[in-house]
């Protein structure tokens, strides 16, 4: 009898722990599913929000410059003001994107934007074969000239009358690339073209190769100085753009194409330059 008896408490027993077991499978398989979901939910919003991102559209537009070059950038208070501020400006608004200017030298502006840190550089920049190995450039929105300025009662006459001379240029820029062909010619580099200027004024350099239209804002401000009626070169302005962005690329380039078509790229250059000078 009590053997019978513990046979039969042992099979409940069985019966019991058979059924517990299967429960907590049933429940751990459900868990898995439901952090499945949540997992697979997450993974979902993440691509949307990706996808939001990549529109540009309600972004941030980075510009790299220099703010030391008028009337194409420069500082009026506490904001930076100029040409290439307004076209910046102008392209943001026609993208649907907030704006924002980041003022650093000259020569880091090629390494902000190949480097991510800026999506654009505009600081009256030309397209040279040095600068497009790290960046691409936009289509051209503006034409210049390098121009000599010296002193009122200076010998130089001309370009043909740089050889030899002691050159000031603000480092980085084009008018230092073009000074490095002249014969013979000892280059100074500043920081700032007014430094330049200045140095020219105390008889440190002989001359200052520079952009036409900062040069003429230079001359009109410090008494005794002349911009030469010969240019040294003829040069385009572009965007500079990283190399691996070809979408923002073309949208820029849009841009400027609308911007030119609706005359608003001529009417943002002519608030600063007169078409008399």
């Amino acid at each position: 009898m009590k053997k019978k008896l513990l046979s039969l408490l042992l099979a409940v027993v069985c019966v019991v722990s058979m059924a517990a077991c299967g429960s907590g499978n049933d429940s751990g398989s459900a868990g898995d599913s439901q952090s499945q979901a949540e997992s697979s939910g997450t993974d979902d919003a993440d691509a949307e929000d990706a996808s939001g991102e990549d529109s540009g559209e309600g972004g941030k537009l980075v510009m790299a410059t220099n703010a030391e070059f008028p009337p194409y950038e420069y500082h009026e208070g506490d904001e930076i003001v100029g040409i290439d501020a307004e076209i910046a400006a102008a392209i943001a608004e026609e993208l649907g994107m907030t704006l924002e200017i980041e003022d650093m030298a000259f020569d880091s502006i090629i390494t902000a934007v190949s480097g991510g840190k800026a999506d654009m550089g505009l600081a009256g920049m030309t397209v040279d074969p040095d600068r497009q190995k790290n960046v691409n450039f936009s289509d051209t929105y503006a034409k210049a000239a390098q121009v000599i300025i010296v002193k009122e009662d200076s010998e130089i006459a001309g370009p043909d009358e740089l050889a030899g001379k002691k050159i000031g240029v603000q480092l980085g820029t084009t008018g230092d690339i073009y000074a490095e062909d002249i014969e013979d010619a000892e280059v100074e580099r500043y920081n700032k073209g007014m430094e330049a200027v200045q140095a020219l004024q105390q008889d440190k350099i002989d001359a200052v190769v520079i952009d036409g239209e900062p040069a003429k804002v230079f001359v009109a401000e410090n008494e005794g100085l002349k911009v030469l009626d010969e240019p040294l070169t003829e040069e385009e302005y572009a965007i500079a753009i990283a190399k691996d962005n070809d979408e923002l690329l073309e949208k820029v380039n849009t841009a400027l194409a609308s911007l030119k078509d609706s005359g608003k790229l001529d009417e943002i250059v002519a608030k600063y330059i007169s078409a008399d000078e």
